[in-house]
């Protein structure tokens, strides 16, 4: 990775993504940092840099994103709860900045709900998804719409769909499969590494892996 690279992150503050804000740290990656509830959260380190605002607003997105050459997003629901409409909100904002800014890769950490053409979901994880679509429509459509904005648009994107997310620093081995999601947890730790990884590796591109502890 080149030593000039910057990152901009959404859903930093989060649990999976505290972990990643760690590894970007302990890297002395350079990145930049959104935060909605600054009140709630500080960085001190002079590897990162906030930014105070909204994934909602696109000059939020804009300010994030100057100066930056990758985007990764963690977003979830949040504390206190976003609009279950936010991850195709902030996707399309992300895209526009970026076509603006002339930035290529874009990273984005999704469920196991989301369905794609190279799709051979065991009952597992047919079962979890039927799961999310009965119980939470309106946020599980949305990240539907996440990927599909995604797959039309000209970015490098990667949609990294994850089960359950174990707080945990372990670096476990992970697998991959673009087929079906077949562990039932991923180390937040092994999954931050992989994500920063992501960055310079282009075997995902375009691409919508399932990523497990092995």
């Amino acid at each position: 990775m080149q030593i000039d690279t910057r990152i901009a992150v959404l859903g930093g503050t989060g649990k999976s993504g505290r972990y990643l804000v760690r590894s970007l740290i302990q890297q002395e990656i350079q990145f930049k940092l959104l935060v909605r509830n600054p009140d709630t959260y500080t960085l001190n380190n002079q590897f990162g840099k906030v930014v105070h605002g909204n994934a909602r607003e696109l000059e939020t997105i804009r300010l994030l994103l100057k100066g930056c050459d990758t985007v990764i997003s963690c977003l979830g629901s949040g504390i206190p709860p976003s609009e279950p409409t936010i991850f195709s909100k902030a996707t399309q904002n992300v895209l526009t900045a970026m076509e603006e800014l002339g930035i290529d890769r874009y990273i984005v950490l999704t469920g196991l709900n989301v369905n794609t053409p190279c799709d051979q979901k065991g009952m597992t994880t047919k079962t979890s998804t039927d799961w999310m679509y009965q119980n939470f429509p309106v946020s599980t459509k949305d990240r539907q719409k996440e990927y599909d904005l995604l797959d039309k648009s000209e970015t490098d994107w990667t949609l990294v769909r994850l089960p359950l997310i174990s707080l945990t620093d372990e670096h476990t081995e992970i697998e991959t499969s673009l087929e079906d999601c077949k562990g039932g947890q991923i180390s937040a730790g092994a999954l931050a590494n992989f994500l920063v990884r992501q960055v310079s590796d282009g075997t995902y591109v375009k691409k919508a892996p399932f990523v497990y502890d092995k």
